[in-house]
């Protein structure tokens, strides 16, 4: 969602053009012209943001170095990987392969609703954003109701082991 957001602040932020008729103020008011929603340049810009965010994210949030070495200080160990530099260099290689889906995947949902807004003139009433919020929670929802339904279970096995009168071995 982060990356997300900083992506559509990015392509709402307008240029001022000061008042002045400038061949600067013309520039920019056609700029701003072409970045309107449902254009093609919008679209592009709008995705690459998000691409460009996602891996800006994850290069603050995770840092593989610094993983590597203290999975090597604490004795842990990839199998097949040798600690130390090879780990450090698997972490990043698995690392991008993950970010390049996620960030794919977060394009795709985000320029969806653009798309059939502008191109095929579909009402779609959520953005990029709000189907991601309603898809995690809908996912959120359903992890819950099936780990209530597990303890429940659990629950109901445990009473059923005890009125036999024997011990749980």
């Amino acid at each position: 969602m982060l990356r997300v957001r900083r992506a559509v602040r990015r392509l709402a932020a307008k240029q001022p053009t000061g008042g002045k008729e400038t061949c600067w103020g013309d520039g920019v008011i056609g700029l701003n012209k072409y970045r309107q929603h449902g254009s093609r340049v919008y679209m592009l810009l709008y995705g690459a943001g998000i691409v460009f965010f996602s891996f800006f994210y994850t290069a603050v949030v995770f840092n593989p170095e610094e993983t590597a070495d203290n999975l090597k200080r604490y004795g842990g160990f990839i199998p097949g990987i040798r600690p130390g530099k090879n780990t450090e260099a698997y972490f990043d290689y698995v690392l991008t392969r993950i970010t390049v889906i996620g960030a794919g995947y977060l394009a795709i949902i985000c320029l969806l609703p653009e798309y059939l807004v502008s191109a095929l003139s579909i009402p779609f009433y959520l953005g990029g954003t709000s189907l991601l919020i309603v898809v995690n929670v809908t996912m959120d929802t359903v992890t819950q109701i099936q780990s209530h339904l597990l303890a429940h279970q659990y629950g109901d096995l445990i009473k059923k082991a005890k009125l036999k009168g024997g011990r749980l071995r």
